[in-house]
Order: structure tokens, then C-alpha cells, then sequence
């Protein structure tokens, strides 16, 4: 797998266009809810946030927002149908890593999705999205299960073919979350780049700190 890092900021500029991107944030959006209920008020955060198709969907059940990336491009995205909605309560940061080093802040729930598989050293990230928890907070992680390398038509950035249900609930173990649940959020449909057409799973992942 390539380690080097893939140009987001250039991909963001024609994200949204594919049609199974807006379907797989709204089957991650609503596996979530059905595992975590979402309330007016809550304190969330939606790290890897690209151009928002998931944190806006959690924002019209809680009413706020801060959305975190480190990939000006898919902020850039974001911020503008933010503006062009008039929306209220968004708040974005620019990470200046994707390990989340010096992200702070204290959250009801955090989300993540599609972006663990780009991170280099996942349980530490997942420790440290843990750390940023309000007590009985949860963390919610959307990614693939293994899929061989076969998902990206290039694996440019990507650390991670995929996860188990086993590695997920160790990580979440050792962040000190409880209440592990993993559950199918998704079936995604497209050419890969060993094969034509393929099915790939996504799991959710929650736990409660």
C-alpha cells in the first residue's frame, strides 16, 4: 500500500458528484441513528468530515456542528454550501494532520467516516477521539471491512485494507470505551481496481466512554 498522501483538495472539487457517495453517508447517517440518539443540543464532532455529506445530515437532528479535516479543499466545499443554505452553528477546523494531534474540545459524539483507513497509526487516533469524549459520549466509526486493497483504483494514502470486527473492538478496548457494538451500515457498489463492478461491506462501529 502507497503511504504517500492522496491530493484531497483536488478530489474535493467533484466529491459530491458520485452518486454513491450520498448514498453511503446516508446509510451511514442512518445506521447511526439507530445506535445513538440524536438530540438538540449535542456537542458533535465529525473528524475527516470531507465535504460534509454526513455532518450535515447529524446537524439537522442536533442543531450544531464542528466539523474537522485536513483538507482545505473539502472545507472549502463544505463552508460553501454552508453559506449557500445559510446555515447557523457550523464551526470548521483545518487539521494540520490526520492523526487529530492538537484537536481539543469536549463532545457528546464523534463521528468518522470513510477516513480511518487513511490514518497511519488508527489506535492511536481512536485513543485520542476517545480522550475528547464528554462522559457517556460515543464515538461512531464508519469504514470498510477487509477488502484486499481492492476498493481504491489507487491506494495512494491509504494505510488500512480494511478492518475486523476484532480490531475495532481492541481499539475501542484500549481507548477505554464500553458498550462496543459493529453492525453492517453499508453495501457499496462500484469498479475497483481489480475487478469491475464488486459489492464492499461498511461497518459501524460505536462504544460509549
Amino acid at each position: 500500500m502507497h503511504r504517500e498522501k492522496r491530493d484531497f483538495d483536488l478530489a474535493a472539487l467533484t466529491w459530491d458528484e458520485k452518486p454513491r457517495r450520498i448514498k453511503l453517508a446516508k446509510d451511514i447517517f442512518a445506521s447511526l441513528t439507530g445506535r445513538v440518539e440524536l438530540t438538540e443540543g449535542m456537542e458533535v464532532l465529525d473528524f475527516g468530515c470531507g465535504t460534509g455529506l454526513l455532518s450535515l445530515q447529524v446537524l439537522e437532528r442536533t442543531g450544531s456542528v464542528t466539523c474537522a479535516d485536513s483538507s482545505s479543499g473539502m472545507l472549502e466545499v463544505l463552508e460553501s454550501k454552508v453559506n449557500s443554505a445559510r446555515l447557523s452553528c457550523v464551526k470548521t477546523i483545518h487539521l494540520k494532520s490526520d492523526d487529530g494531534s492538537g484537536l481539543t474540545g469536549s463532545y457528546d459524539l464523534i463521528t468518522m467516516s470513510m477516513a480511518l483507513h487513511h490514518v497511519a497509526d488508527a489506535a492511536s487516533l481512536v485513543r485520542r477521539l476517545a480522550g475528547l469524549l464528554k462522559p457517556g459520549g460515543s464515538l461512531c466509526v464508519a469504514d470498510l471491512y477487509p477488502d484486499n486493497g481492492s476498493f481504491h483504483s489507487d491506494n495512494t494514502g491509504v494505510y488500512h485494507f480494511g478492518f475486523t470486527r476484532e480490531t475495532m473492538e481492541n481499539y475501542y478496548g484500549m481507548a477505554g470505551l464500553h458498550d462496543f457494538g459493529f453492525t453492517t451500515a453499508a453495501v457499496v457498489e462500484h469498479a475497483g481496481e481489480k475487478v469491475e463492478i464488486a459489492s464492499f461491506k461498511v461497518f459501524l462501529a460505536t462504544g460509549r466512554r
